[in-house]
């Protein structure tokens, strides 16, 4: 009888395995924003990691409880203290039809190591050393606690899809910030969807990649249309009319909305995307003075921010480490104090105050241009008067990049999920060479944060090097070095039957080749 049983039960899952191919479906995505590029070594962002883990595939990736699963990669071992190597998977195909081999690593780590955005992640490794077709060794300049972490943002590009020249004679690899390129416009990964058609701010269309390697994925979409839609009720509303099957992000003001609903599920998750705004100390000599950048943080209200704006949903921060990571320091507490904001002016010699320009995104934080505003009037308290641009995120990055404002916007998830991440890209000083500081619009520059974040980068004890990161974060705290908002929570929603509950994660990167749809 048992045995019986067994094999109606193997009947009955190979039944609805079938079932879920035959009856693949079509899903209907709307995010606040699309991708800006399909070049995934353009730019280091939440949108272009997404879109990665869309149409390409990394060594390896995180699972739901933030431990590592094999993708590309079917075993990995330490040789020694610099070197570890990966074993392949074999009979992977990319996009164009071109078969996946250790040359296509190789070719993709040395573009990473020149990308303007990506290069500072992989600082510390000096070579991805093909051993034959099917096995890679990662080598690093010394002892290093991330390797795996890193190795997370390797996703193999079809190097001779990329190689040679367009119709232009312009090489087809060349990374072009904010511009349009061969890369930027074409994709070829081995990744469970393919672009089929593509109108930038409108609409992506992705088709399943029919060879795909992953045959074991539950997943049943084999069609995902994508369309950007900013404004947030918006969002809520076409899902809720059934105009389309999951959105994200969702603003904690339509939580009860949905919640209300019986055509939707909302999934939330405690997040770890520190939002914050930098001074940028190079266009205003104000802010060189350490006395004027902790009045500007005292005189931010991050609490009522969370409160009123954010309806609770998130968690006022006073450092870059959320609590869990290393480097999160318990001792370094909000510090909203107007009178004291005054006083630290005056003893600038800056009681009257001065006008400023500060830039936001309005489409990529929940709330984002709401913030950016409480921000502007509460700084008029110290007699700081802010001219304030908000934007899509399309036009902001490459106003970011070129530091146009005195006051910028920028949030950030740890690439890593570890501390040190928040300081390479957000502390450090800005080094086109090394890529460290290639987030820190404010400029902000301390020999110490430099130094020990590379010293923590080198330190296998943890306990050591959790004394390293905590007094990165108490010097950068005392030094006002930027303004802590607070750490943003996730949301998503989706049409009931859309299972998505299982593919997202607290890192924003929604497997979507595994989601399955009733």
């Amino acid at each position: 009888m048992k045995n019986r049983l067994t094999l109606t039960a193997s009947l009955l899952c190979a039944s609805l395995l079938a079932f879920g191919s035959v009856n693949a479906k079509t899903l209907r995505l709307a995010y606040d924003a699309d991708p800006v590029t399909l070049d995934i070594h353009e730019q280091l962002s939440g949108g272009i990691l997404q879109l990665s883990h869309m149409s390409f595939d990394p060594l390896i990736r995180w699972t739901k409880d933030l431990a590592f699963e094999n993708r590309l990669a079917t075993s990995y071992e330490r040789l020694n203290a610099t070197t570890v190597r990966f074993n392949l998977r074999k009979g992977v195909k990319f996009h164009s039809g071109n078969s996946m081999t250790a040359a296509d690593f190789k070719w993709t780590f040395d573009r990473l190591k020149v990308s303007p955005d990506f290069k500072g992640i992989f600082a510390n490794f000096t070579a991805l050393n093909v051993v034959d077709d099917f096995t890679i060794d990662l080598i690093t300049s010394g002892p290093y606690p991330l390797v795996l972490h890193t190795a997370t943002y390797i996703f193999p590009m079809d190097r001779k899809f990329y190689s040679g020249t367009d119709s232009n004679g312009n090489d087809k690899g060349a990374i072009v910030k904010n511009g349009a390129s061969f890369a930027s416009t074409n994709l070829s990964g081995t990744g469970p969807f393919k672009v089929t058609s593509r109108e930038q701010g409108i609409k992506i269309v992705f088709d399943r990649f029919e060879d795909y390697w992953d045959k074991n994925s539950p997943g049943n979409v084999d069609k995902i249309v994508f369309t950007p839609i900013k404004d947030e009720q918006t969002r809520v509303a076409a899902l809720l009319s059934g105009d389309v099957d999951f959105i994200a992000p969702v603003s904690p003001n339509d939580f009860s909305l949905i919640e209300s609903s019986s055509k939707a599920d909302l999934i939330t998750m405690p997040g770890t995307r520190i939002i914050t705004l930098q001074m940028n100390q190079e266009r205003r000599p104000e802010f060189k003075d350490v006395r004027v950048r902790q009045a500007i943080v005292n005189a931010v209200n991050n609490e009522a921010i969370v409160k009123k704006i954010m309806k609770g949903f998130g968690t006022a921060a006073a450092q870059l480490s959320p609590k869990g990571y290393l480097g999160y320091n318990p001792k370094l507490q909000p510090r909203y104090d107007l009178q004291e904001a005054r006083s630290l002016m005056k003893e600038a010699g800056y009681e009257n105050g001065f006008s400023i320009t500060m830039m936001a995104p309005n489409n990529r934080y929940v709330n984002d241009d709401k913030i950016a505003q409480a921000v502007a009037v509460m700084l008029s308290k110290i007699n700081i008067k802010v001219d304030l641009q908000t934007m899509p995120k399309a036009q902001y990055w490459p106003q970011f990049d070129e530091r146009a404002a005195d006051i910028m916007m920028i949030g950030w998830h740890s690439d890593t999920e570890d501390s040190a991440n928040f300081y390479e890209f957000l502390a450090m000083t800005p080094n086109s060479d090394s890529g460290m500081g290639a987030y820190n619009s404010g400029n902000y520059s301390s020999s110490f944060v430099d130094e020990t974040t590379v010293m923590a980068n080198m330190e296998t004890d943890s306990m050591q090097r959790a004394g390293m990161l905590q007094a990165i974060e108490e010097r950068i705290y005392q030094d006002a070095g930027f303004i802590p908002l607070h750490w943003q929570n996730l949301a998503w929603a989706a049409r009931k039957g859309v299972h998505v509950e299982p593919i997202v994660n607290a890192l924003n990167f929604p497997y979507l080749g595994d989601l399955v749809m009733e």
